[in-house]
């Protein structure tokens, strides 16, 4: 059994960690530290999972085979060095700290992103978990990146269930402002963009101009993003999707769906749904996924199962909800 601690495990992300995890056939979590619930049972925190672990939150890692970080953004790096953990203990990182700097203490982050460096991450020992928009755009367009097929700006218009912002309460997270209610923030230059842009220009060989619009929904979990861009000239709708299909053919977790898709179809689940258009000479994607699951957590585990050997859908073979 693979013995995983989960650091920072009170917000949202550590919450699915917990329910993967503890379902995992694979895996003993053996651990579990917070600085605010020191003691309190893993249930009453995550009331979801009453009745499935005894587990406290403590300090102790209690020398884990891995260690995921779930920590916040910017923490990380503080949390590595002010822990004495084992150089042969495997980390992955939900965080940004490691996404566009990959090295720190002596330690090499790989971008861990399954469906454009799978073999990579197969060897990797330490883990940057992409982000959430990251991760449903860049699906959206590792085909026509891998297929230098990228030969005009890109135009993004991506939404996100209120889970995306964390489980700290804010003024835009609050009932009365998410209900009924739809609204654009961080207008081109969300947080996400530099690592887009740094990956997929690796894949095509040249960064990307990616004019981003993200948006708060009235919803909990789950993103879509209409992604676009111009078409190369002579290639039909049905190459476009037979190209999307062959890049995936190998990703138990992506899909190409002929017809259009609803965001329903993944949440709870860490599927990517894909649907491809063309239009007055642009081709449009649809992608989908659940940001906690595919954007965060599912995907975390999926990194680990590759990491340590084992099916890469150990875990992660889950219901989702679409009614």
């Amino acid at each position: 059994m693979i013995r995983a601690a989960i650091a920072g495990g009170t917000g949202y992300t550590g919450g699915e960690l917990f329910r993967i995890l503890l379902n995992h056939p694979e895996v003993e979590i053996v651990a579990a530290t917070t600085t605010s619930s020191e003691g309190t049972p893993v249930c009453e925190v995550h009331r979801d999972l009453i009745g499935e672990t005894s587990l406290k939150f403590g300090t102790e890692l209690n020398d884990p085979d891995v260690l995921f970080l779930c920590l916040g953004h910017g923490i990380s790096r503080e949390f590595l060095d002010s822990h004495d953990i084992s150089p042969d203990c495997r980390i992955i990182d939900l965080g940004n700290d490691f996404r566009i700097d990959g090295d720190h203490a002596g330690r090499h982050f790989v971008y861990g992103l399954c469906e454009a460096v799978r073999d990579r991450i197969r060897n990797a020992h330490d883990i940057a978990n992409p982000g959430c928009f990251a991760t449903a755009i860049q699906l959206a367009l590792l085909p026509l990146a891998g297929s230098s097929l990228i030969n005009d700006e890109i135009h993004v218009t991506a939404i996100t269930g209120s889970t995306g912002a964390g489980k700290k309460p804010g003024e835009t997270t609050h009932f009365s402002y998410r209900d009924n209610n739809i609204s654009i923030y961080k207008l081109f230059r969300h947080q996400h963009l530099a690592e887009i842009r740094k990956n997929i220009g690796a894949v095509s060989g040249a960064e990307p101009v990616i004019n981003f619009v993200p948006m708060r929904g009235d919803f909990t979990r789950g993103i879509f993003a209409s992604v676009y861009t111009r078409a190369a000239a002579g290639i039909t709708e049905t190459e476009y999707r037979e190209l999307y299909e062959k890049y995936y053919e190998d990703s138990p977790f992506v899909f190409v769906s002929d017809d259009g898709i609803s965001l329903k179809e993944v949440v709870n689940t860490n599927k990517g749904l894909l649907h491809i258009e063309l239009h007055d000479g642009y081709v449009h994607i649809s992608s989908i996924i659940d940001n906690l699951v595919k954007g965060a957590s599912g995907q975390a585990v999926q990194n680990m199962n590759l990491m340590f050997g084992l099916d890469e859908s150990a875990g992660l073979k889950l219901k989702g909800s679409a009614f």
